[in-house]
């Protein structure tokens, strides 16, 4: 690499001052006087270049001028750290010259200089210095890493400058959007360096096997399941209008067996319980795939790691995550397909306990139910258990090693049987070819699921946040009705316990702590006052967009708005966090005032 003239001119003074101070050109006159007067022979006339350097290097001459110039080079080897866990990218120049790497290890360092063609933002205009935009944040997963690059705002030609540093292993595969959303300039790095590398030809050959054997194996697996369809058609003909879904296709228009969307998945010490696990997932955002144009619902089921980056998608999603972290806690757990009141498609988790025990997880709410089948030979005047759960039928069940299809007379499923090794009942794929296409390692499978990471939201700072807001916006919403506010600290702070109860309830399924927080509303309301109470939970930490949903409740706007004697307000806002900055969000607002009769 060549250098600019300014720098070399600048780099050959530094290096003649340094020579001038070492006085490096006294001792080589004294060396080289040296050298010929004890190694002149007399038959000899000169001596060579070599024998000149030899001599040098002989004494250290070299060895002292290259310690005193201290040449800082780009080495590797002080700059890269061995265990890239953190979840942000990295200045290189900065932050790596702290750290070292483990000569043992290989790393790739991913630099991403600069982005194009983000059509969706071509018309957006340049925002104004201090106004508030919207922001792209690049989400990298490889391997067991996980990283998000610092916000940029939204445009056409974001600005992405970021560096990532990825623990090379073996066996790493990845995949390729049908449709481009933009374009990314990155730029990689081997560190340390290879000591030799592999031919173009031998890496285009080794691609060709390798797509040559995953074709291989997805036309195997597209073979069986077309004649497992067929034989599970021959089994009622009225199969056909059932929900048993084979294939699904992800965010990036690739169609993938449903069994590859579900893998045992651990928290670490960030989920205690599975029933956490529950709450965890209902938290998440709950929005549809987008759909351009009229029809049904658009089928697209996320990975893993789409959905957690984004903190919301569709009840397929939710549920794959569920069952995921189900199974991770050793639970025997399956996704079910099928349909709810009016017939829409839906996806919840079942589980299947030791006893025979059949319980329903609803992945968007939290909610449990048990499951007991109703017997349709029963008499009519014969007490039948009624359902609780909002299921109406249930084409197929599956997880990470089994696909089971619904051959029961009716696929009810308040009537169905979930003896799931009943092949009279639950038609199975085989377990060898679900592991050819869905096994970790097997070519055609979905990368590792990503950890799941730790969240960067302070509770107690965002709870002070939001409530502050909300005090201000209910304060500039009773001005315009010409109404005064009146806040009260401490009937505020005594709305808390109710809160942590609504939360720990929704997590736990136990009712605990109510007979304290009334003892004590009892006591902070004076005789002939009333107190009034609403709290609301929301899955997100916009004030306003809150405060607009309290108002349309009309027992909440009663309390907003409340006019009497003697009127104080109170609010209180609590905030749980869970992994991937998902939150809770419980608000109470609450009035107490006095009587008139």
């Amino acid at each position: 690499m060549s250098l600019p003239p300014e720098k070399a001119s600048e780099l050959k003074q530094l290096i003649h001052q340094q020579l001038s101070k070492m006085d490096v050109h006294g001792r080589i006159r004294e060396i080289l006087a040296e050298t010929i007067r004890e190694e002149l022979a007399p038959d000899q006339q000169h001596l060579s270049t070599e024998d000149l350097i030899k001599a040098l290097r002989r004494r250290g001459i070299i060895d002292d001028v290259m310690k005193e110039l201290n040449f800082v080079t780009d080495s590797v080897d002080q700059e890269l750290p061995s265990s890239p866990k953190q979840t942000v990218g990295f200045d290189k120049q900065s932050t790596l010259k702290k750290t070292n790497i483990d000569p043992a290890r290989r790393y790739l360092y991913l630099q991403v200089l600069g982005g194009k063609a983000f059509l969706e933002h071509l018309q957006e205009p340049e925002p104004l210095p201090g106004q508030i935009c919207s922001t792209f944040t690049l989400c990298l997963h490889y391997r067991n890493q996980r990283f998000r690059s610092k916000p940029v705002p939204c445009a056409c030609e974001p600005d992405f400058h970021d560096g990532f540093l990825l623990e090379v292993h073996r066996e790493s595969l990845g995949t390729e959007s049908k449709v481009s959303v933009g374009i990314l300039n990155i730029k990689l790095e081997m560190y340390p360096p290879l000591s030799q590398t592999l031919s173009q030809e031998v890496v285009n050959t080794q691609l060709a096997l390798e797509r040559q054997k995953t074709a291989e194996k997805e036309r195997l697996f597209l073979v069986y399941a077309k004649q497992w369809w067929r034989e599970y058609l021959q089994i009622r003909p009225s199969h056909n209008s059932r929900l048993v879904k084979i294939f699904a296709q992800d965010e990036n228009g690739i169609n993938r067996p449903v069994c590859s969307y579900v893998k045992p998945l651990r928290a670490g010490r960030l989920l205690d319980t599975p029933r956490q696990a529950a709450r965890f997932v209902n938290v998440l955002g709950y929005e549809r795939a987008p759909v351009i144009g009229g029809g049904g619902k658009q089928e697209q089921w996320c990975t893993l790691l789409a959905f957690l980056c984004r903190n919301k998608g569709d009840c397929e999603d939710h549920a794959n995550l569920l069952c995921s972290l189900l199974l991770g806690y050793g639970l025997e757990a399956f996704v079910c397909v099928g349909t709810k009141a009016k017939g829409a498609p839906h996806a919840w988790v079942m589980t299947c306990g030791t006893d025979g025990t059949i319980m329903f997880w609803e992945s968007l709410t939290g909610h449990r139910y048990i499951h007991k089948p109703t017997n349709p030979d029963e008499p009519p005047l014969a007490e039948q258990p009624k359902p609780l759960y909002p299921y109406r039928t249930v084409g197929c069940v599956f997880n990470h090693q089994t696909f089971l299809g619904n051959c029961q007379p009716s696929d009810a499923v308040e009537t169905c049987v979930f003896d799931l090794n009943d092949e009279s009942k639950w038609k199975p794929m085989s377990e060898e070819a679900i592991k050819s296409v869905c096994a970790p390692g097997a070519t055609t499978s979905l990368p590792p699921f990503p950890p799941l990471c730790a969240s960067t939201i302070d509770a107690s700072a965002t709870s002070n946040e939001i409530e502050m807001q909300l005090r201000l916006l209910v304060s500039e919403h009773r001005k315009d009705l010409g109404l005064t506010t009146v806040w009260e600290d401490q009937l505020s702070y005594l709305l808390s316990p109710a809160l942590a109860s609504y939360e720990f309830e929704r997590t736990t399924s136990i009712s605990a702590g109510n007979e304290e927080f009334q003892d004590a509303i009892r006591r902070a309301v004076p005789d002939g006052h009333t107190f009034k109470g609403f709290p609301i939970h929301f899955v997100y930490r916009n004030a306003r967009r809150a405060f607009a949903t309290c108002l349309r409740s009309p027992f909440c706007e009663e309390i907003i708005c409340c006019r009497g004697d003697q009127v104080r307000l109170a609010v209180r806002v609590r905030v749980f966090t869970y992994p991937e900055s998902a939150c809770a969000v419980w608000i109470m607002f609450a009035c107490k005032y006095r009587s008139v009769l």
